[in-house]
C-alpha cells in the first residue's frame, strides 16, 4: 500500500472518515482540505444497486455543468466540407476524415474528446479498438455524434462531462476544482446528482444509491449520507 502524505494524514485527523455527511459539508470539507501545490479536481463516486450485465440497467449520458470543470479540454471532430468548417468556427482544436483516422492508427492520441458527424462513423469505426478502450469512441448516447458540430464542441469546452456506470456500478464524475467558489461546486455536484438519480432504472432492485462519496486529487474521501445524496443547501 502505498504510504500517504503528511498532508493527506493531517486532513484525515478533521473529521470522522466513517461518519455520514450532507453533501454540502462533504464539499465543503473536501474543499478546506485540497492543500496541494496544484489547483486539485475535486470528484463524486456513487455506488449504485445496479447490474450492468443487463443492458436496461447501464448508465452513460452526458452533462454540460453550471460552472464547467475548471479543465478545458481539446477537441478532434471527424467532419467534411460545411460541417468541417462548422467545426472549426466552434472552436475545435482538431479538425479532419481519413487523415485524421490514419494519424490515430499511427499512435496519436493528442485530443480528450473526439466528436463525429454520422456520415464519419463508417471510416470512424475502424478506430474502436483504438479509442474504445480509452473512453475516446464518439457515441449518440452522449452527444458526441452528431451533425450539430456547433453545439457539440461548444458543449465540451463549456464544460461538458460524461458519466457511465463501471461494472461495479461506480460513476466517476470531476465536479470542478477546489479553486471553486463553494457555491459554484455544490451546483454543479447537484446537477449531476439529481441527473444520477432521476436515471434510477424500472429494473434496479433494493436502494439505488448504495454510498457517495467526494474527494479531491490528493486528499481523502468524504461519505454523503446516500439518503440525501440530492438534498443540498447553500453552504454558510
Amino acid at each position: 500500500m502505498a504510504k500517504k502524505g503528511k498532508k493527506y494524514l493531517d486532513a484525515v485527523k478533521t473529521y470522522d472518515i466513517q461518519a455520514l455527511f450532507e453533501p454540502t459539508e462533504a464539499l465543503v470539507m473536501v474543499k478546506n482540505n485540497a492543500k496541494a501545490k496544484f489547483d486539485e479536481t475535486i470528484e463524486a463516486a456513487f455506488k449504485l444497486g445496479i447490474d450492468t450485465r443487463h443492458a436496461d440497467q447501464q448508465i452513460r449520458g452526458a452533462i454540460v455543468l453550471p460552472h464547467g470543470t475548471g479543465k478545458t479540454r481539446s477537441v478532434l471532430v471527424f467532419a467534411k466540407g460545411e460541417k468541417a468548417k462548422e467545426a472549426e468556427q466552434a472552436g475545435a482544436d482538431f479538425v479532419g476524415a481519413e487523415e485524421m483516422v490514419e494519424k490515430i492508427q499511427q499512435g496519436w492520441f493528442g485530443f480528450d474528446v473526439a466528436v463525429a458527424t454520422p456520415d464519419m462513423m463508417g471510416t470512424v469505426g475502424k478506430l474502436g479498438k483504438l479509442l474504445g478502450p480509452k473512453g475516446l469512441m464518439p457515441n449518440p448516447k452522449t452527444g458526441t455524434v452528431s451533425f450539430d458540430v456547433e453545439r457539440a464542441v461548444k458543449d465540451i469546452k463549456a464544460g461538458k462531462v460524461e458519466y457511465r456506470a463501471d461494472k461495479a456500478g461506480i460513476i466517476h464524475v470531476p465536479i470542478g476544482k477546489a479553486s471553486f467558489d463553494q457555491e459554484k461546486l455544490i451546483e454543479n455536484y447537484k446537477t449531476i446528482a439529481d441527473i444520477i438519480v432521476k436515471a434510477k432504472p424500472a429494473a434496479a432492485k433494493g436502494q439505488y444509491v448504495r454510498s457517495v462519496t467526494i474527494s479531491s486529487t490528493m486528499g481523502p474521501g468524504v461519505k454523503v449520507n446516500p439518503l440525501k445524496v440530492a438534498a443540498v443547501k447553500a453552504a454558510d
